[in-house]
């Protein structure tokens, strides 16, 4: 049996952000049917938003670029989704997470992915959409009261606006009845500390981690 080419998923995250859009739909199909894992696949389609995203910031891609690239991972998307809810473990409901793509951000791309995990994770998931101002944030955990908040960015005025949504959920006496976690192709640890979250998710399938940690389930 010919071992999977690891080649593949870089292969993907060029095609993908070169907007090469049969190509990179052809390699991720190419990558199941070699068995490869479809987080994977997942993971390429992030990696290739990250780059995409710069690109946006540089001047270089413009919207309708992003409106192809949010297309291209929908159909990539679908076509591992059900590989993936067939390795979902069955399980009992796991707990609440409220997500969202904060102010001034109409990215959704990564979000989406999150949610769907989560759901097939056995989580009830609100999701709030994007553009969520911070008082929609608040709103939505007084009436929802979730255990976790997942707040989503794509562009870089997202860090400040984690920031201030996280500084309303205080300002709100509501921080310590919620975990909060933040997720993007620009995010990383820096970016939690300085929003004032709990952790940041490098992926998906790290997000579901941490909402299990939080609320209990394995």
């Amino acid at each position: 049996m010919t071992p999977p080419n690891p080649n593949l998923k870089q292969q993907l995250v060029d095609a993908f952000a070169n907007l090469e859009e049969d190509q990179a739909y052809h390699l991720a199909e190419t990558m199941l049917a070699e068995g490869q894992a479809p987080q994977s696949i997942l993971d390429g389609g992030r990696e290739a938003m990250a780059v995409i995203g710069a690109r946006f910031e540089k001047g270089e891609y413009y919207l309708p670029e992003l409106i192809i690239a949010g297309e291209l991972l929908r159909r990539i998307g679908d076509l591992v989704k059900p590989r993936l809810v067939a390795a979902a473990p069955q399980a009992a409901p796991q707990g609440k997470v409220l997500i969202g793509t904060v102010a001034g951000d109409i990215h959704d791309l990564g979000k989406d992915i999150v949610t769907f995990m989560l759901d097939v994770n056995n989580f009830q998931v609100m999701d709030l959409g994007v553009d969520v101002p911070a008082g929609k944030f608040v709103e939505a955990i007084r009436e929802f009261r979730p255990q976790v908040v997942g707040m989503s960015g794509f562009l870089t005025l997202a860090f400040e606006q984690m920031k201030r949504t996280v500084e309303a959920i205080v300002a709100a006496g509501l921080r310590d009845q919620v975990k909060i976690m933040i997720g993007g192709a620009i995010m990383d640890d820096k970016a939690a500390f300085f929003a004032g979250a709990d952790a940041f998710g490098a992926n998906a399938g790290e997000a579901v981690k941490l909402a299990q940690s939080w609320t209990g389930g394995k």
